[in-house]
């Protein structure tokens, strides 16, 4: 299987991508295209067998749960006249019985979703026979725009990942806590797609009350209740050919993620107090404080919208564990304030460095703004900080760490996550859950480990290091620092 294709060069490989869902169908298609592959789309398993009758095909990436014939039967059929197509399975709801099933059946790999694309394409190489095309995926050249600030690692990854998918029509999924930079990445994704000429739509579902919310949405028609003197057009038709921002969205109640669900699935709605539907090619793009998984468990969120929503989960870190940003930051947001006049004194910068910042990037734009006010235009001193922020610096200072002892830190925690990561069979979410750190933070560590020679790849990806034992294993013998 792989020596037929061993030699053949990246761009003549053509794949067949099946999915029901043109969202996650388009992201896929966008991404692997991006990467030099020749792409063919299918929305159901039937389609795709008479595509692949046709003949050309160097893969199959296809759904397991599709309307009509499922992603496993339309590999076991595929099989029969096909005995070497390397078939890539994908699937929001992962079960390790239907994993086990597809591997038996010839499965290369069965990826969850939200897709990894650094391990689908690790994944698509590694069953071509190109795993020496290294794991990281070329990204397009694409420049921030002159408001945004993303100095650190984290956050250039974050937009790296954001660059990837924003040429596609999927949806997004944003994760992080409040203030951190979820609408600046929505606008920097809406910004880079090429619905950039059409609008985006910002709705805040916790902020306005549950009684308006649908009417906000959806529109209504004069009539509809007490006080809709007139018709009203909703956001999502507002926001047709262009892109609509839910933020918030774990605030929504189920009545309103049921009608939401729909809309997901086909872009149909109906105004209130109308019977007609009618429809928007809206992109989704949603964002939460909340962790929507834990709310799928408890029953507050609607599991079938989640996995709707979350074809690309973007995961924005805190500020506290970017703290490259904090400097670039306080001074963009002093330079926007104080029109250039005010610099920051060594003693400001040394607090901003010590704070924690618990309402991340907002909490230091408002530092910065009443700094600017109370500066006068001149330099910044620490009496010109809020005083929970001068307080906190000063309980926390404290001699500079020693260099041995960050050393024996770097170690303790390159051996917790190999270990952790071993533990989840290599299982990036699962590991990040347990680690309490968000799954982008993880992939980033694991590429600074992967650097390393650490394994941080299962077995057969062909993107970690080959040729090593589980007794040679670094993941079990982290190198010394």
């Amino acid at each position: 299987m792989r020596s037929a294709a061993r030699d053949a060069p990246v761009s003549a490989a053509r794949l067949l991508i099946v999915d029901d869902d043109a969202g996650q169908r388009g992201l896929l298609e966008a991404f692997l295209r991006s990467q030099g592959f020749e792409t063919v789309t299918a929305p159901c398993g039937e389609e795709a067998l008479a595509l692949l009758a046709e003949g050309g095909f160097g893969m199959m990436i296809s759904d397991v749960r599709m309307p009509g014939i499922s992603g496993l039967e339309t590999l076991r059929r595929a099989r029969e006249r096909h005995a070497v197509l390397p078939v890539l399975l994908v699937t929001g709801y992962a079960d390790i019985r239907e994993a086990v099933g597809a591997m038996r059946d010839g499965a290369v790999n069965y990826l969850s979703k939200p897709i990894d694309l650094d391990e689908l394409l690790a994944s698509v190489r590694h069953a071509l026979g190109l795993v020496q095309a290294g794991p990281s995926p070329a990204v397009p050249d694409r420049a921030l725009p002159p408001h945004v600030v993303a100095r650190s690692p984290l956050m250039r990854a974050l937009f790296r990942d954001a660059a990837l998918i924003a040429g596609s029509d999927s949806r997004v999924l944003m994760a992080g806590e409040s203030g951190a930079g979820k609408e600046v990445l929505a606008d920097v994704i809406h910004h880079w797609s090429h619905r950039a000429d059409g609008p985006l739509v910002k709705v805040n579902c916790a902020a306005i009350p549950e009684a308006l919310l649908e009417s906000e949405l959806f529109g209504h028609e004069r009539g509809a209740f007490t006080g809709a003197t007139s018709q009203r057009i909703g956001r999502f038709e507002q926001a047709t050919d262009g892109t609509i921002f839910l933020d918030e969205i774990g605030d929504m109640s189920p009545n309103l993620q049921a009608k939401l669900l729909r809309v997901t699935q086909d872009g149909r709605f109906q105004r209130v107090g109308s019977n007609r539907e009618i429809g928007s090619n809206a992109r989704i793009l949603a964002a939460s404080n909340r962790n929507l998984e834990e709310e799928v468990r408890q029953g507050r969120f609607r599991e079938d919208l989640f996995y709707r929503l979350n074809v690309v989960e973007l995961s924005v870190p805190p500020l506290r564990e970017r703290r490259e940003d904090i400097q670039p930051l306080a001074n963009h947001f002093l330079e926007q304030f104080a029109q250039g006049r005010a610099r920051l004194s060594s003693a400001v910068t040394e607090i901003l460095d010590r704070y924690a910042w618990p309402g991340n990037v907002r909490e230091l734009r408002n530092a910065m703004e009443r700094a600017a006010l109370l500066s006068r235009g001149d330099v910044v001193l620490p009496e010109h900080l809020p005083n929970r922020i001068r307080a906190t610096a000063t309980v926390t200072a404290g001699p500079p760490p020693d260099p041995g002892e960050v050393m024996r830190l770097d170690a303790l925690e390159r051996q917790t996550i190999l270990q952790v990561l071993h533990e989840q069979d290599f299982n990036r979410t699962g590991t990040a859950r347990v680690l309490g750190i968000s799954r982008r933070a993880l992939i980033y560590k694991l590429q600074r480990l992967r650097e390393l020679g650490c394994r941080v790849d299962a077995p057969g990806t062909g993107s970690g290091t080959p040729g090593l034992e589980r007794g040679s294993d670094p993941a079990a013998q982290p190198p010394e620092s």
